[in-house]
């Protein structure tokens, strides 16, 4: 079953997401507008694309490899988190780890949205956790 999520463009030049392989688990998501980014800047890039994702799934707004590796721009609040009750336009915040300035132009590949289920929580107090091997050992616990 393929899960229906409708979708809104905020016009007919903004592509909607689209997986670039038939087994890609995300949809790539592309600027709806032109914007330069300086070395050390961070920019909002809007997709032009609102999406009503279903109760009981998210989105998450990953990062492409390709940019990263190739021009140092990366998804600032990796991953970034679409709640399903957001119906607003989805936006990037890019940020550009690299030395260089860069633009991105309309239509460009920015990052990438991956749709997850996600479990609703009911948290509560206990007096002792279930032991693990791991307990409560954090950062740099399994080595370096």
């Amino acid at each position: 079953m393929i899960l229906q999520i409708p979708m809104q463009r905020s016009g007919p030049e903004v592509e909607p997401p689209a997986r670039a392989h038939e087994t890609d688990a995300a949809y790539d998501l592309r600027a709806a507008h032109s914007e330069g980014i300086v070395p050390g800047g961070r920019v909002l890039v809007g997709t032009g694309i609102a999406v009503a994702i279903p109760e009981g799934y998210c989105g998450l707004i990953v990062p492409r490899s390709g940019l990263a590796i190739k021009h140092g721009v990366t998804v600032l609040n990796a991953p970034g988190l679409i709640d399903s009750g957001f119906r607003g336009e989805i936006q990037v915040a890019l940020v550009n780890l690299s030395q260089a300035p860069w633009v991105i132009a309309q239509g460009d590949r920015i990052a990438q949205l991956l749709i997850v289920k996600c479990e609703a929580a009911s948290f509560h107090s206990a007096v002792t956790l279930v032991s693990s091997d791991r307990g409560s050992n954090g950062f740099g616990s399994t080595g370096s």
